[in-house]
């Protein structure tokens, strides 16, 4: 018999706080200011120049800083811009994007709601992100989430990313459950529905963006009825 879900682990970047909403509207800012009217094929193109270069990263093929700097020279061209050779002219404009991707960050709408609807149904929350610590926590600090959760786990702190089934074991343990007992919630098929069901968990497949967030809080909170979970611990 599967073990009641005790706790609820949700991603963060894409199903709790809009990511690429925020990134676009980055886009469109820095190109602005660069004289560049940003259009739907150049935010594709840094979105994708963005999964690449942060994976390098992960991969341990790039510093950070060196993935941030990547992201400009391959899109800038695509909008008729030469980037410069200085990694310190990078930086400054990189420092411009990340100025305006903070001044963006929002959660979905229906975060909030959900994360306290789990918690008064006596679950524990957790997220287990692939990211970096100071800025993962401070868009949970920002977008007023942070008080809804109970565990953050990044893969810059424990030292292993998802799809890996120990960034999900770690996260169960620092949650005090099994991870048998845990409920995944995220929006990518790969790192985090698999990864988590390849770690024992249940998982669910969200996507706000497109779904809206009536049908994340239904699948979630479906996913839970019917599990008499004893608590947070």
């Amino acid at each position: 018999m599967p073990l009641d879900v005790r706790a609820v682990v949700f991603d963060l970047d894409g199903t709790l706080f809009d990511h690429a909403g925020a990134a676009a509207r980055a886009v469109d800012d820095l190109l602005g200011a660069l004289g560049v009217a940003a259009t739907d094929r150049l935010r594709a193109a840094w979105a994708e120049a963005e999964e690449r270069h942060f994976e390098r990263w992960r991969r341990g093929e790039l510093d950070f800083a060196e993935q941030r700097r990547a992201r400009l020279v391959e899109v800038l061209p695509l909008a008729g811009l030469r980037p410069p050779h200085d990694p310190h002219e990078l930086d400054l404009l990189f420092g411009r994007y990340l100025a305006a991707y903070r001044a963006a960050w929002r959660p979905f709408p229906g975060s909030a709601p959900l994360l306290r609807a789990v918690r008064d149904a006596d679950r524990a929350v957790g997220v287990l992100t692939n990211g970096i610590e100071e800025q993962q926590r401070d868009k949970l600090a920002a977008t007023g989430l942070s008080d809804l959760v109970d565990v953050v786990c990044t893969s810059e702190r424990i030292g292993v990313a998802k799809p890996d089934r120990r960034a999900f074991e770690q996260v169960a343990d620092e949650l005090g459950v099994p991870a048998a007992a845990c409920l995944f919630v995220g929006d990518d098929p790969q790192r985090d529905v698999a990864g988590a069901r390849a770690a024992g968990m249940r998982a669910v497949l969200v996507d706000p963006a497109r779904d809206g967030d009536a049908a994340v809080r239904s699948s979630v909170l479906s996913a839970l009825r019917g599990a008499s979970g004893t608590g947070r611990r």
